[in-house]
């Protein structure tokens, strides 16, 4: 048998997936231009119509804090595994976690 493809996003088929009416066309403006600070809490949702500084599909879905920025893109820290990771990320896969206020 030959070996299955290991490639960046394999296994991907549902993880990726848009819903049917997200097809098409391009995101919202807003998406694009939204302005983070450092300390920002975000969340990882890959949008898988744009390949460009897309994080691996293990970091789908994980809440990680703003870092800096690198030219157009975020540097995001998370926690995976108990380590800490660095990503580069777009803004176009961050979304905004709303405000944590203490109790």
């Amino acid at each position: 048998m030959v070996k299955a493809p290991q490639g960046y996003r394999h296994r991907t088929r549902r993880l990726l997936r848009k819903n049917v009416r997200e097809r098409g066309g391009v995101p919202k403006i807003s998406v694009l231009l939204r302005e983070y600070n450092v300390g920002d809490r975000v969340a990882i949702k890959i949008d898988p119509s744009f390949h460009s500084s897309m994080p691996h599909r293990r970091y789908h879905g994980l809440t990680g804090v703003i870092q800096g920025k690198r030219g157009s893109c975020y540097i995001v820290e998370v926690y995976l595994g108990g380590k800490r990771k660095t990503l580069f990320v777009s803004p176009i896969h961050l979304r905004p976690l709303p405000a944590q206020t203490p109790n």
